[in-house]
């Protein structure tokens, strides 16, 4: 989860413009993309924001595949969508956070067939220098 696989530095050499729209499509399952992995960080920020102990936020609401945490029903929209919006929006996880900014989106062919067809906040708002973006796809682990 922590690679650069499938990121190409030339496609993004000029930046990319992105402002989340609110639409809600990338919280609703996509298949493979429909796992929502979590740190032990999120975990932790997901506990507290509900006031559970983790063990409890863990044992409530996660999963493990392949040695990886992930939310429950990886096949179903997210358990925290509530109609279009993010009901833990402050809470959400790194994955959440890091989004569209993944290795495997940065490329020619990933953005405009993965990502580029169907959010709305692709092509608008605030540039994203090649820095800034490396930054926060690191930071999606």
């Amino acid at each position: 989860m922590t690679s650069t696989d499938g990121a190409d530095p030339k496609f993004y050499a000029e930046g990319l413009r992105f402002e989340c729209q609110g639409s809600g499509k990338c919280c609703t399952s996509r298949g493979a993309y429909g796992y929502v992995y979590l740190t032990t960080d999120d975990r932790k920020r997901f506990a507290k924001f509900f006031g559970l102990t983790v063990a409890r936020f863990q044992r409530e609401h996660c999963e493990t595949t392949d040695g990886h945490v992930h939310l429950k029903n990886p096949e179903a929209d997210c358990a925290f969508l509530r109609g279009k919006r993010c009901s833990v929006y402050e809470a959400r996880p790194a994955q959440c956070r890091s989004w569209p900014f993944w290795p495997e989106n940065l490329n020619a062919r990933a953005w405009n067939r993965d990502v580029k067809s169907f959010c709305p906040g692709v092509g608008k708002g605030k540039l994203h220098s090649p820095e800034e973006i490396e930054k926060i796809m690191r930071s999606k682990s």
